[in-house]
């Protein structure tokens, strides 16, 4: 009995050479896309709305490409690392959204996954507490209950995602995170508004003219 396995290793090792090429290109990609993420969220914080949108297109290229490389290899897909830039891309652009007044986009209009949308949605609720506490220092009230009635939204959403960490991507812990920042955010917002009304009060108080 004889047997000859070279011929058919040779294939599958061609199959893996390919296969790992791709996947170290699409680690590449993947991280350059959540580099051009965190860069629009900067851009964001900064106030440059133009500059943040540019950065936002750069990662959706990114994502497009992804997508398109890993097509002849979904296992690699589904591997966590295109997750992870699909998750940051849904926190840079619903924070850019709602910073700039624009409308929040679905999962469906960046073409993303569910999961990591919601993560990802979860993660600009962070953002937004640091929004807002530039606003307090600004003296910015208004803008910041507006910042604060999305994070509660956001907050409201996620907490009735009751399903397996597996199905959601770990979303049970961003959803603590999220509240644990929303009671803090609250309690900041709060203070820093009394403190602005008692300043208030005590400038318009009449001083004693001097006898």
């Amino acid at each position: 009995m004889s047997l000859d396995l070279e011929p058919l290793a040779e294939k599958i090792r061609g199959a893996f050479t390919a296969k790992q090429a791709s996947r170290d290109q699409a680690l590449q990609l993947s991280r350059s896309t959540i580099r051009f993420c965190a860069n629009s969220i900067r851009a964001v914080h900064r106030g440059e709305e133009q500059q943040a949108g540019a950065l936002l297109a750069e990662a959706g290229e990114g994502l497009r490409q992804l997508r398109s490389l890993l097509e002849p290899h979904p296992d690699l897909f589904y591997m966590g690392f295109v997750d992870d830039a699909q998750k940051e891309y849904a926190e840079a652009s619903t924070l850019s959204s709602l910073v700039f007044g624009q409308r929040v986009l679905s999962p469906e209009e960046l073409n993303i996954g569910q999961a990591p949308y919601l993560n990802g949605i979860g993660e600009a609720a962070g953002e937004l507490r640091r929004f807002i506490l530039d606003r307090i220092r600004a003296g910015e009230f208004r803008r910041c209950e507006e910042a604060l009635d999305a994070m509660d939204e956001i907050y409201r959403v996620l907490v009735t995602m009751d399903f397996p960490d597996g199905m959601t991507g770990g979303l049970r812990r961003t959803t603590d995170m999220v509240r644990g920042v929303l009671e803090r955010t609250r309690g900041d917002l709060t203070m820093a508004i009394h403190q602005r009304q008692l300043i208030d009060r005590l400038s318009n108080v009449q001083r004693p003219k001097d006898a």
